[in-house]
């Protein structure tokens, strides 16, 4: 059972918090907004009970381990990307690709997701082209950055396995009927996954885009999907009234009626770092149209404590704080006693760092409302399949509820196509 909650108390409890009135003036929207979702839910809500993918997943993911593969490539970018990551951060050892062979329970992962010549010459560095497969990731086929990538590792893997070869270690992640990828796949008798056409890049995490490298890597898919599909089963049951829904609201607010227009995500674990970076995504691309939505950004608790909790705490009062806590941490590592006659260094001994982790999150939690600095709290049972399925659905579905509440399309992206059709032309695309 997923262990997922959400706590905005100190979003209405603290000086420059909403008021009372405020949420009431909003929740008829709010109804509104959650019974046309509703209604017409988009497609992402579908995936949690849509089985085809996972075994879909783990048919390829079995023939991937069963084959001595000792590298799996993902080539991606954005949407394509960000999800896979989080998931490979979040539940896997965090030297994964260090461990020895029989500690892992697949391949080394690697992400091939800027165009940065140095990252992908790394990867090409250490990965094994005679047992790599590579898995290429784009719904249009046409993304630059990510056929760029995956033209490079062609090569690399024709050069050593020849076409043959290669065509039998490729995977192509697309859409299921269209685009240049799947005229590629066609062509050079590639594997295929399919990105269903109604879910957009930044939600995909529970299609095969996220779903394969979690199965590459040994990950539950089947317990991520449990979670996601316990978070929309109770988001029809509880419509507008779903802590997820109400939070669409109260961040709304907190920037069209607080002027608080910079999210911040801060995961007090750094397995959850690139949580923070696909949220960024999700809210940022979904909602910054027309002059509207908030900016969202990630942070690390305890080490930004220390970087930037200076500015959170004294600087301009445009910031709402939201701090992802971990109940339950797999490790923890005792502090011997030691140096007792420094009072600096002596009174950690006998605690522990996970203790610590949780004490200085909730010092932070707490100056923060002393300070009158609203802040809420995402409260994780541990970092799991299950709870990381609840969640990922959770923001999602929030998102899409806070585009209706600003009144934008939360799934599109027209501000990324304009840099698309310039670098289209510098780089000689016919037509463009």
């Amino acid at each position: 059972m997923a262990e997922v909650s959400f706590d905005y108390e100190n979003l209405t409890e603290v000086e420059g918090g909403l008021r009372r009135d405020e949420l009431d003036k909003v929740r008829p929207r709010l109804r509104e907004a959650t019974d046309g979702f509703l209604e017409d839910p988009p497609g992402f809500m579908r995936l949690p009970k849509t089985g085809e993918y996972a075994e879909a997943c783990a048919r390829v993911a079995e023939e991937i381990r069963s084959s001595g593969a000792t590298d799996f490539i993902h080539v991606g970018i954005g949407g394509s990307a960000l999800g896979p990551m989080a998931l490979h951060k979040a539940l896997n050892h965090p030297y994964y690709n260090v461990l020895p062979a029989e500690a892992r329970r697949g391949p080394r992962l690697h992400f091939a997701e800027n165009t940065d010549p140095n990252t992908l010459s790394a990867i090409l560095d250490v990965a094994d082209p005679q047992s790599t497969w590579v898995n290429v990731v784009t719904k249009s086929g046409s993304t630059a950055e990510t056929m760029a990538n995956f033209l490079v590792i062609r090569g690399w893997l024709v050069d050593s396995l020849g076409n043959f070869g290669y065509q039998g270690r490729s995977i192509a992640t697309t859409d299921p009927e269209e685009g240049f990828l799947r005229e590629i796949s066609s062509r050079d008798d590639l594997t295929v996954l399919p990105i269903p056409k109604d879910v957009g890049g930044r939600f995909s995490v529970l299609t095969p885009v996220g779903l394969l490298p979690a199965a590459v890597a040994g990950l539950e898919v089947e317990a991520l999907l449990t979670g996601a599909a316990r978070c929309a089963d109770e988001v029809h049951e509880q419509r507008a009234e779903h802590p997820a829904v109400t939070g669409a609201a109260m961040h709304y607010l907190m920037d069209t009626a607080r002027g608080r227009n910079i999210r911040v995500m801060m995961t007090y674990a750094d397995a959850l770092e690139r949580l923070a970076a696909w949220f960024v995504q999700l809210w940022a691309e979904s909602l910054g149209k027309d002059g509207k939505g908030s900016t969202p950004h990630g942070a690390v608790g305890t080490t930004d404590q220390h970087s930037q909790v200076q500015l959170y705490m004294e600087g301009p009062q445009d910031k709402v704080v939201e701090i992802v806590e971990v109940e339950d941490h797999p490790l923890d590592l005792r502090l011997p006693p030691a140096y007792e006659d420094l009072d600096g260094v002596g009174y950690l001994g006998g605690h522990t760092m996970a203790e610590l982790l949780n004490v200085e999150l909730d010092a932070t939690r707490k100056a923060l409302t002393e300070a009158g600095r609203p802040n809420s709290t995402i409260k994780l049972g541990a970092v799991n399949e299950e709870n990381l399925g609840y969640l990922f659905q959770a923001l999602e579905v929030q998102t899409a509820i806070a585009g209706s509440l600003y009144g934008v399309n939360a799934f599109d992206q027209p501000g990324v196509e304009a840099g698309k059709q310039i670098t289209y032309k510098r780089m000689g695309r016919p037509g463009y």
